[in-house]
C-alpha cells in the first residue's frame, strides 16, 4: 500500500515546470532562427537565405539581415514558448492521472 505522502512525492516527480519547457523550447528556436539568420547574412550573395525570407509571411518585419535576426528571435521564442508550455501542461495532464 502507498501512503499519501508517497502518492505525493511521485506526483511531484512526475510532474513537469511548463515555464521552464516553454523557455527552454524558446530559446531554442529563438536561438535557431536567430544563428540561422546570422550565417546566411554573413556568407551573403545576391539573394541570402531565400526560403528564410518566406518567414516574413509569417513573422511580419522579419527578413534576412542583422536586424531581422533580433526580431525573428523574438517571434520564435514566443512561438517556443508557447509550444514548450503547451506539451509541458498536457504531459502534466496525462502523467498525473
Amino acid at each position: 500500500m502507498t501512503s499519501p505522502r508517497d502518492e505525493n512525492l511521485q506526483s511531484t516527480l512526475l510532474s513537469l515546470n511548463a515555464r521552464a519547457w516553454g523557455i527552454a523550447f524558446g530559446l531554442v528556436l529563438g536561438g535557431g532562427l536567430f544563428l540561422a539568420t546570422l550565417v546566411l547574412v554573413v556568407k551573403g550573395g545576391p539573394t541570402p537565405g531565400p526560403h528564410l525570407q518566406l518567414l516574413g509571411a509569417f513573422f511580419p518585419g522579419y527578413r534576412v539581415s542583422v536586424l531581422g535576426s533580433l526580431v525573428g528571435f523574438v517571434y520564435a521564442f514566443v512561438v517556443g514558448y508557447a509550444l514548450g508550455r503547451v506539451i509541458g501542461e498536457v504531459y502534466n495532464r496525462l502523467a498525473l492521472r
